[in-house]
């Protein structure tokens, strides 16, 4: 055993630039803010969040080639280091770190964190390891000591899939809200769109990914685009990209819709927009609702499984409209447009904070907070 013996292991594959990874950054950040000596344990070092990894946090860089060699290597670490708790997020870390675990009998509480809906995704995404992950959650969730989903239905839906109880399983809303998302919102927006005098600008953002139904957004907008002028501000980056544009051009849109893929500052584009719009099918929490509303923009979303009702208290701080229906999407907009605005206090939009959220997680990893969050 080391003499260093962390307090908590953060294991995930790499650290790109993914809502989950980003979210762990964070919360591993506020763990060393509590005096905790942490670990990020990654099967490849590799990704542009690495550079953000502050040097409290020791990085340890498994150099595994593959899913399978990963177990011995991690095995090797547990062994070597005995963390006092491991937390493991998306798949396939989850099932690896339950994996070492046994292999290593150590005595590392190891608590995984389930970020979407299983079943929806193994039955819309037709990836075979995709359509394997809620048959390897059966098999492998039980050994964990903890299990934590995102959002309320991620975790009724993983208690199906793994036939576990309700009770094993905890709900901890993405702590997504930092200090510097607020200060990032307050920055300005350096686009002809967003200058004083322009038509209302509806913005989305999120990976053009077939989840997030940018087809029932744009569908939407070319409606509310008959009744009013304004624009649509499109961020992120994805495989569906050209099929997007091709229907924007469909649509005849080009000139009132702009894709500007990944930005540095997407909170300054959302702060300076009229509406916020999530089209998505389905979402395990869905970060740019909360984020939306924190920065105080006005939020459309679809009623999607699962997050985004949570997050709106079930329309009392949003609108909420049926999963691909346009029309009703365009109805909201427009009712949004006119005036009809919702907006969340601060009290309610405590809970997707990075401090409450990390004293929540370290209630699961049983470390007690050193300093009050």
């Amino acid at each position: 055993m080391s003499k260093y013996s962390p307090d908590i292991a953060i294991f995930l594959r790499c650290l790109y630039g993914g809502g989950a990874e980003r979210i762990l950054l964070n919360l591993a950040r506020c763990f060393v803010e509590q005096e905790l000596k942490v670990d990020m344990v990654l099967a490849k070092a590799e990704g542009s969040l690495l550079k953000q990894l502050p040097a409290e946090i020791r990085l340890i860089d498994l150099k595994a080639q593959s899913k399978l060699g990963t177990i011995p290597k991690l095995v090797q670490y547990l062994r070597r280091e005995e963390p006092k708790s491991m937390l493991a997020a998306l798949h396939y870390p989850c099932e690896i770190a339950l994996l070492a675990k046994r292999i290593a009998g150590v005595s590392t509480r190891v608590v995984v964190s389930e970020r979407n809906h299983l079943s929806l995704e193994a039955k819309r995404i037709p990836q075979l390891s995709v359509r394997l992950t809620p048959l390897a959650a059966r098999l492998l969730y039980p050994w964990a000591d903890g299990i934590v989903a995102i959002s309320q239905g991620v975790g009724k839906d993983l208690a199906n899939v793994t036939r576990l109880p309700l009770e094993r399983i905890d709900t901890i809303y993405n702590p997504i809200l930092t200090p510097e998302v607020f200060a990032k919102a307050k920055e300005p927006v350096d686009h002809p769109w967003f200058q004083p005098g322009e038509p209302p600008v509806i913005i989305a953002v999120g990976r053009l990914y077939p989840q997030k139904d940018y087809p029932t957004l744009l569908r939407a907008f070319a409606r509310v685009h008959q009744v009013q002028p304004c624009r649509l501000v499109i961020l992120g980056e994805g495989p569906e990209k050209d099929n997007i544009k091709d229907l924007i051009c469909e649509l005849g849109l080009q000139e009132d819709v702009a894709m500007l893929g990944f930005v540095d500052n997407p909170h300054a584009y959302m702060a300076h927009s009229a509406v916020f719009v999530l089209s998505s099918a389905w979402e395990g929490f869905g970060n740019v609702v909360a984020e939306a509303l924190a920065v105080g923009t006005p939020v459309v979303s679809t009623n999607c499984h699962s997050g985004p009702a949570e997050i709106l208290a079930d329309g009392k701080y949003g609108e909420l409209t049926p999963v691909g229906e346009p029309d009703a999407m365009a109805g909201a907009i427009l009712k949004v447009l006119a005036g009809n605005i919702k907006q969340a206090d601060s009290q309610w939009l405590n809970q997707f904070t990075i401090k409450y959220g990390a004293e929540k997680y370290l209630n699961a990893l049983n470390i007690p907070a050193k300093v009050l969050v």
